[in-house]
């Protein structure tokens, strides 16, 4: 359980998470996850990055039962965890495909927001649940799989959009049976993996360079009003009813 690694094919590295019940990480968890992807995309044998995870979904966010027992210092620490961790996809020096099944919410959006491409299961799900959960932030990286009126109104919502409409929005490259996700990630890897190493690394750092929005500066924006929330005392009283009958859904 955690956050391995492993080598499927040469110039391929595989991320994938294994958290039960439903990858919902710690604070440890996310760093981990960043030095996983970082390590990964260092090695000078590495071609493209999968990112992937094991169970029930791809990721259920932050750890919220560590949040409510450990106050403000678990949530600074989730609040620098994911920023890293959502770096480290962005920064990795190579091509981050990420294969996503089941549910991806929370932080699992800021995860594949910062992905190269996303290869979904047809059971996928995505959204950020926020609002419900008593937090705020990844609407940076919900604005680069969706138009942003739909980002506003899925975030104000906490509603999900299905891998198929993200896949009609062109977010998501390819939507597959559950069982076909693993090989059709791997695919859309040894092809990328197929080009000159070298050159796709400067290919990733010039493409990040001209991105329109910095990525890092604005989620890292976005987690102040998230603090600012918890110390208003919102976010305890709205976490406090997540979970419970009556309460809102993702």
């Amino acid at each position: 359980m955690g956050v391995s690694t492993s080598c499927p094919e040469k110039g391929i590295a595989l991320v994938t998470v294994d958290h039960p019940p439903v990858n919902a990480l710690p604070v440890h968890g996310w760093f981990a996850l960043a030095d996983a992807v970082r390590a990964a995309g260092r090695d000078p044998g590495t071609r493209c990055v999968v990112l992937t995870a094991r169970g029930r979904g791809f990721n259920a966010g932050v750890d919220i039962k560590e949040i409510q027992q450990d106050g403000h210092e678990a949530l600074l620490g989730a609040n620098r965890g994911c920023a890293e961790a959502f770096a480290a996809v962005y920064e990795c020096e190579t091509p981050v495909v990420a294969a996503v099944h089941g549910f991806c919410l929370g932080g699992g959006i800021g995860l594949v927001g910062n992905a190269d491409a996303i290869v979904a299961s047809e059971d996928a799900v995505f959204g950020l649940p926020e609002l419900d959960r008593g937090a705020l932030g990844a609407a940076t990286h919900l604005a680069r799989l969706v138009p942003p009126h739909l980002m506003r109104t899925l975030y104000y919502t906490s509603r999900t959009a299905t891998a198929a409409e993200l896949h009609a929005h062109g977010s998501v490259w390819r939507v597959v049976p559950r069982g076909d996700l693993g090989s059709a990630a791997l695919e859309l890897a040894r092809e990328i993996a197929a080009k000159d190493g070298r050159l796709l690394r400067l290919a990733k750092a010039a493409i990040n360079g001209i991105d329109p929005v910095d990525v890092r500066r604005s989620y890292r924006f976005e987690q102040g009003f998230t603090f600012e929330a918890a110390l208003s005392g919102v976010a305890d009283r709205v976490r406090d009813t997540f979970g419970k009958e009556g309460a809102g859904s993702d």
